[in-house]
């Protein structure tokens, strides 16, 4: 080996890997004032969209606006490089309404890129990493392929599909994280250090060239106007959009130029050249090994799973302004490439297409993330971190929500304060890290509105509402965009009680604003102009459905019960009688820190808590624990 130079800084936070994931944790490490180091393969693909170049969806919206909440730059980011903006399931209910985006791919990762290099604290570096350096179980930095080595009092690894990343077009194999990029070999560290080490799999389609698109055979699909945006805040960035911004705050009024997407669908004869070539797929030969998404099946798994399907729908979703590039959204796909152009070939309006770039899958490793703390920091290695895609995640949001969690904690542990945490009750955010944690994932976790089960108080549009204060507390936000925060929240109080002035009692204002003819113009004037569309809105959700919200409230302060009764974590669940086997394994592996994360373990049982309950109840007492 070659000789070793040791960087002469010394980085309170150490970031490896610049994804979604990376670049979050490597700004909220910032925030909160540590010296931060962001250490990557390749500087010129800073948060770039690996697959669809999309933000937002269900579930996934709200966690975008939550990780604005929190002061992340994904919602900003989207706003100013978005090319057509959506809000799902408008004419739903509130819980499961969503902002989506289609953004320019390249847009979107170069005003990343210039956001990192403006912001103070942050030093960007070009580098593999391949070797985690440790001292007595504390980590202490990393070294790269070219023998630098980087020291650090934490680290966070956000290494995404790159580690041991394995490219399948057909029977054909290559390394590589993403198509064109090299490997780390990181993960063989990882596990050297104690941490166990498993494999998924993902995959991504085929990418065509507009010009050669039969734009009349397809459905043509808009973006919403007025364009709803993710970030609650835009004075945060309207002043200062940066170079690459595509959108533009004018008066107040949020101006987006939107283009539109397309949609077709497969046919039978797509179908039959599918069914005709599984033999050269990869995960049907059972050349792949690793577990892929069961939510976002390959093309191949459509046709044969769901073999009653005539037609399966696909977008075509333009990748930026200034490409003629399409994504084809619903054909994730590692058949080779001669059977990539036959069944595109085979859907209306893309007969004479030319692909530019090839479907694949890639295997990659990841760690089980029932090794982490609810911080995301491991539980072997002091002060080394976890964060995205390596954690058995999918999504670049359920990555940037790890990574600024995981970022955070990291600065907030040197300087000896509290560690940010955010209660399934408070966020999709908290959803997600403690599945991950407490539960694990047997495939690539995605986050779904069904995985909350306080889905009404978890709304995309009051994010801020709930998580402002928390932000503040912890130093994620300005004490000038708390201030905006509080005053709305206490805007939507005043309009309550003006509202309830107006209409005579709360019992006949729900029953007057239930009813569809009632509408906000038949108030007096005086009341109708006082508050802005957001707080009229907000205020109308509330009211609607305050019998189930309250009885959600209800929920969550029992449920906060459990979470406040603390689980010392050196506590010897073998000692404690009358639990099963399986739940001594399960409570040892994982180790909860809460009478309420125990609760959430598979395989723990109503009576297994009740029984920790009454131990506890004892250390309480000042008796001795197990």
């Amino acid at each position: 080996m070659g000789s070793i130079y040791e960087f002469p800084e010394t980085f309170d936070v150490l970031v490896i890997g610049a994804g979604h994931a990376g670049a979050e944790a490597a700004l909220a490490a910032a925030r909160l004032g540590a010296h931060t180091g962001l250490l990557t393969q390749n500087l010129d693909t800073i948060g770039q969209m690996s697959c669809n170049p999309a933000i937002g969806g269900m579930a996934k919206g709200h966690m975008v606006r939550e990780i604005d909440a929190l002061g992340g730059a994904m919602a900003h980011n989207t706003d100013a490089t978005g090319i057509q903006f959506r809000m799902l399931n408008a004419r739903k209910g509130p819980s499961v309404q969503a902002p989506r985006a289609q953004c320019d791919k390249k847009a979107y990762q170069f005003r990343l890129k210039w956001v990192l290099e403006h912001s103070p604290n942050i030093h960007l570096m070009q580098g593999n990493a391949v070797r985690l350096l440790v001292e007595n179980d504390h980590v202490v930095g990393a070294e790269t392929s070219l023998g630098l080595r980087y020291l650090a009092k934490s680290v966070v690894v956000t290494t995404g599909t790159f580690m041991r990343g394995l490219l399948h077009v057909g029977l054909q194999q290559t390394v590589g994280g993403r198509m064109g990029d090299a490997v780390s070999t990181l993960s063989d560290s990882l596990r050297e250090l104690g941490l166990t080490v498993e494999r998924f799999k993902t995959g991504t389609p085929c990418r065509v060239l507009g010009r050669t698109i039969d734009f009349s055979q397809c459905d043509r699909q808009d973006g919403d106007s007025p364009a709803p945006t993710f970030s609650f805040d835009p004075m945060d960035w309207a002043d200062d959009p940066g170079p690459f911004s595509l959108n533009r705050w004018v008066h107040g009024e949020f101006v987006s130029d939107q283009v539109p997407c397309w949609i077709t669908y497969t046919s039978a004869k797509t179908h039959e050249i599918i069914r005709s070539n599984l033999d050269k797929s990869p995960l049907y030969a059972g050349i792949i090994k690793g577990v892929g998404p069961r939510y976002c099946p390959s093309i191949e798994d459509k046709v044969v799973r769901f073999a009653d399907k005539d037609r399966h729908q696909i977008f075509l979703e333009p990748e930026g302004c200034q490409t003629g590039e399409y994504y084809v959204n619903g054909v994730s796909t590692s058949l080779p490439f001669e059977v990539q152009l036959a069944f595109i070939r085979s859907i209306r309006g893309l007969e004479n297409v030319h692909i530019l770039r090839p479907g694949y899958a890639v295997e990659y490793d990841y760690c089980p993330p029932t090794q982490l703390y609810p911080t995301l920091e491991t539980r072997c290695i002091e002060g080394l971190y976890l964060a995205g895609q390596v954690n058995g995640t999918s999504g670049y949001e359920e990555a940037a929500a790890q990574g600024l969690i995981a970022g955070a904690n990291a600065a907030l542990k040197l300087d000896g304060k509290p560690a940010f945490h955010v209660e399934r009750s408070e966020g999709y955010i908290g959803v997600l890290i403690d599945d991950l944690v407490t539960r694990g994932t047997l495939e690539p976790y995605r986050m779904f509105t069904s995985r909350a089960e306080f889905r009404l108080l978890l709304r995309q549009d009051n994010a801020d509402l709930r998580l402002a204060g928390k932000a503040r507390a912890a130093g994620l936000i300005s004490a000038a965009r708390h201030a905006r925060c509080a005053a709305k929240l206490q805007a939507i109080e005043d309009l309550k009680q003006r509202l309830q002035t107006a209409r005579h009692g709360g019992t006949a204002l729900r029953q007057w604003i239930a009813r569809p003819e009632n509408a906000v113009a038949r108030l007096p004037q005086n009341v109708r102009a006082w508050a802005s569309a957001e707080i009229w809105q907000l205020v109308e959700t509330d009211i609607k459905y305050e019998g189930y919200i309250r009885r959600e409230m209800e929920a969550v302060a029992r449920q906060r019960n459990q979470e406040e009764q603390i689980i010392p974590d050196k506590w010897d669940y073998a000692r404690i009688p009358g639990l099963r086997n399986e739940s001594r394994q399960k409570l040892s592996q994982i180790r909860p820190t809460s009478l309420g994360q125990a609760s959430r373990i598979s395989g723990v049982t109503p009576a297994d808590i009740a029984l920790l309950s009454v131990w506890l109840r004892k250390a309480r007492g000042g008796e001795a624990g197990p």
